[in-house]
């Protein structure tokens, strides 16, 4: 087996140059781009150290040392919690791009010697470090934004009814004003579906709604208690149950703002 070491030398440097871009842009590090090569460059050339014989004890502690002084390198030293941050973001995305190399790896059927893969003909780590790796971390940086801007709306919920428990993920709709006209009482709907008790052994209140389809009413029920996010609710509210379905992935109920300052 014939091994290029200025190839390896430039795939790994290019690797470590896509993760630490990537973690200087997820935690707003705005390092400069000198910087990041640097950083970029000590990791590649610590590379060739890895050809050495080493167990897999000192193999660890010698590529967290590597990791360190790419980070410290690139970011510099603040504090203690500064530095962790960083590191922990590293490895995460190097995680996310490790197991997709490992991916192709097995649906290739590549050869693999330690930490080098190898095939006859181009390698495949060319495609994946000109075309997947940038395509992949993007992907993976714009969900991580989504779910930061977005973590405030999904919050967990249990629903108490006697002796009985309903738990799911409710999301605030700020638009949603939904009250029962008679009591003023706030309206949580509920996926019909996730409510998987006997009706007709709860009293029901029936609540006006507006809908795309026109105007209808919504069957309500009370709850002894509800918690969200561990804290419990200290205000009389309504379950609505909704027919339809919630369009929102993975999203059992709907939250209103008024819900909301009853914590």
């Amino acid at each position: 087996m014939k091994l290029y070491l200025d190839v390896i030398f430039f795939l790994n440097t290019g690797f470590d140059f896509l993760l630490l871009l990537t973690v200087s842009y997820l935690l707003h590090r705005q390092a400069s781009i000198k910087r990041i090569l640097l950083g970029a460059l000590f990791g590649g050339s610590t590379i060739f150290i890895l050809f050495l014989p080493m167990n897999n004890v000192t193999l660890f502690l010698f590529k967290f040392m590597v990791s360190i002084g790419m980070i410290l390198i690139t970011f510099s030293y603040r504090d203690l919690r500064y530095t962790l941050k960083n590191m922990g973001y590293l490895y995460m995305t190097s995680i996310v791009l490790g197991g997709f190399m490992y991916f192709l790896n097995t649906e290739f059927s590549y050869k693999q010697e330690g930490l080098i893969f190898y095939h006859e003909g181009l390698s495949i780590n060319f495609m994946v470090l000109l075309i997947a790796s940038p395509v992949i971390l993007y992907l993976y940086v714009k969900q991580l934004k989504w779910l930061k801007e977005n973590r405030t709306y999904y919050h967990s919920v249990e629903l108490h009814f006697g002796e009985q428990k309903i738990c799911g993920v409710g999301f605030l709709d700020t638009g949603s004003s939904i009250t029962d006209p008679y009591l003023k009482r706030p309206v949580l709907v509920l996926d019909k579906r996730k409510f998987i008790y006997d009706l007709n052994r709860f009293k029901m209140v029936l609540v006006p709604i507006t809908t795309a389809t026109g105007t209808s009413l919504m069957k309500c029920i009370t709850p002894t208690k509800v918690m969200i996010d561990d804290n419990p609710l200290n205000q009389q509210i309504l379950i609505g149950l909704l027919d339809e379905k919630l369009l929102l992935d993975g999203v059992d109920m709907i939250l209103s703002l008024q819900i909301m300052e009853g914590l």
